[in-house]
């Protein structure tokens, strides 16, 4: 690692805030510590050599998986080229965007077959399965702060139940879910628009298919861009059924509630637990989002 710590600069994003850009010699590389969750790294390291010439994750250079508070276990990897999506979003054209979903939906197919047997966390560099063991949906949002009065849990828990039956009847394959999946873990080369890297992969586990489409779909309201995802997703023989759009929304509840508990930590968890407020007023999975479906 010495050999790549002549420059270090912070990254935004990732849950420890303690990835760096690094470089010496003309290489360039990041450099990722794992002080909160030590255990991680191997599964990190585990799950990019298990996806790597499948998905566009980053070659390892070195890795350390075990450490302490002060010697940390870390994961180096090449930096890959590209912009980040979301920057490139903000002035695409309608075909750019298009295009980029299109590839989204490819990305989205290649994690969907990915199976694995059980629900779960990864508990080591083996991706051994800790089961989640948090109980049904309902109870989970009961033991949350989500600062919804008293008419808007009864109305809530309308949209829970709604959500169950819409994964009750999907279906029920277990698959590497990326869980972090959107535009600013993803980066993209401006001159092409083609995806150059799916990133940040702290949150990943095994779980539903629909669970990364529905945090992609979280806060999009652009249908140009929905509807390249879902041409790709639905000619691509998975058979996960429909609506779509509101079996992810079902399935991104117990991400988007833990987030909105957390509404005074940042930006994007004020917008969830905003969101979750108008689910909570409109009786609804949507909560007024757009539909997300081009009608031609």
């Amino acid at each position: 690692m010495s050999d790549f710590a002549a420059s270090a600069v912070p990254l935004t994003g990732g849950y420890g805030g303690q990835t760096y850009a690094v470089s010496a010699g003309g290489e360039d590389a990041v450099l990722k510590l794992y002080v909160r969750d030590p255990g991680r790294a191997a599964v990190d390291a585990a799950l990019l050599r298990l996806v790597h010439g499948l998905l566009p994750v980053p070659r390892i250079l070195d890795v350390k998986r075990d450490g302490s508070v002060d010697d940390p276990p870390f994961l180096l990897t090449e930096r890959l080229p590209g912009i980040n999506l979301q920057v490139f979003l903000d002035s695409a054209g309608e075909a750019e965007r298009r295009e980029v979903g299109r590839q989204l939906g490819e990305l989205l197919v290649r994690l969907s077959g990915m199976p694995f047997l059980t629900f779960g966390m990864f508990r080591d560099g083996e991706l051994a399965i800790d089961p989640f063991g948090l109980g049904d949906l309902e109870r989970y949002a009961e033991g949350l702060d989500l600062r919804l009065t008293a008419e808007q849990r009864d109305s809530f828990a309308g949209v829970i139940a709604e959500a169950e039956d819409l994964l009750a009847e999907g279906v029920d394959r277990v698959c590497l879910v990326h869980s972090d999946f959107n535009p600013k873990n993803l980066l993209i080369d401006p001159a092409t628009a083609r995806i150059t890297g799916l990133i940040d992969w702290e949150f990943a586990h095994a779980g539903s298919p629909y669970t990364d489409l529905g945090n992609l779909f979280r806060f999009c309201a652009d249908p140009v861009l929905a509807g390249g995802v879902l041409s790709v997703v639905r000619g691509s023989g998975l058979g996960l059924g429909e609506p779509l759009v509101d079996l992810g929304r079902a399935a991104d509840l117990w991400a988007l509630l833990e987030l909105a508990a957390r509404a005074g930590e940042n930006e994007v968890a004020a917008a969830a637990q905003d969101l979750v407020s108008r689910m909570a007023d409109t009786g609804t999975l949507s909560g007024g989002r757009p539909a997300l479906e081009v009608v031609h």
